[in-house]
């Protein structure tokens, strides 16, 4: 039934149970109801950090414990290579989601972060792609309620302290999106509109991971990521509508095609004038 939530005391007791399954390292909320940002049908996120290898029979037992004889959990790798595996439950009546974190991969993660290095990966739905420092911003932003080692906690001290390498990457990342509007044109007199807007949406898509990164600020969703740039402080004014207003023009005729990659320049040219100043 949408619309109910998990109890908090539930969520604790699942954790102090999962820590307890063997390759299981530490349990943490996240997701909207960690940030505060749920709406009343989100799913709550519970991340499994895990090393080596997972005892996948303790852990299936324990999710039909808690969601019933139907529940099953997926062998890491097996929903892809960056959201590699989990359940997807229902405990009390209410949508829980456990999603598998490889905790060696996480830290890496983090360190590359750190030294500005990142790339966007394939992922079964992510259009954009995973940023592989969205593990960084999941472990900053998330509660941990099981970290028998302090392993987690340790990185999340790391991951809150956003990494000024990965800002300057970033906001250099814009060069992607100027090439965009530029290499979209091709597509304009052939009427393509899908081209233009894959084109588009990258574009957007990098904007605002620039403007998160100038502000400081982790993305690590493309769900609702436009509307999240748009309230930063210093974005380009009206982003968000802006955006939106590029992609009612992809109706195939090459004026309107035309029209939507020349607000695209511009709002990349703005998008780089706004992370300039932001970054100050």
């Amino acid at each position: 039934m949408r619309g109910v939530a998990v109890s908090d005391s539930r969520l604790q007791e699942m954790a102090s149970r999962l820590v307890e399954v063997p390759g299981v390292a530490a349990v943490t909320l996240s997701g909207s109801r960690a940030r505060g940002t749920h709406a009343p049908d989100s799913d709550t996120d519970v991340g499994l950090y895990y090393r080596g290898t997972l005892d996948l029979a303790a852990l299936g037992a324990l999710a039909r414990e808690f969601a019933g004889p139907a529940a099953r959990v997926t062998a890491p790798g097996e929903w892809g290579p960056w959201v590699d595996g989990g359940g997807w439950l229902t405990v009390d009546g209410a949508p829980v989601d456990w999603i598998y974190r490889d905790l060696g991969r996480v830290t890496r993660a983090i360190a590359d972060a750190e030294h500005g290095r990142y790339a966007f990966h394939a992922q079964a739905g992510h259009p954009l792609g995973v940023p592989d420092f969205t593990y960084a911003g999941e472990v900053a932003l998330s509660v941990i309620l099981g970290d028998p080692t302090g392993e987690l906690a340790t990185l999340q001290q790391r991951a809150r302290v956003y990494p000024p390498a990965l800002r300057e990457a970033l906001i250099a990342g814009l060069w992607e999106a100027d090439f965009l509007a530029g290499i979209a044109r091709k597509a304009v007199s052939r009427g393509d509109a899908a081209y233009v807007a894959g084109c588009l949406f990258r574009l957007i898509g990098v904007c605002a991971h620039a403007l998160h990164g100038a502000a400081g600020r982790w993305l690590i969703n493309e769900k609702g990521a436009v509307a999240s740039a748009a309230a930063l402080p210093g974005a380009p004014e009206r982003f968000q509508e802006r955006a939106d207003a590029m992609f009612a023009c992809l109706d195939g005729d090459p004026g309107h095609l035309g029209t939507a990659l020349d607000m695209a320049a511009d709002l990349v040219l703005e998008t780089a004038d706004a992370c300039a100043m932001m970054a100050r």
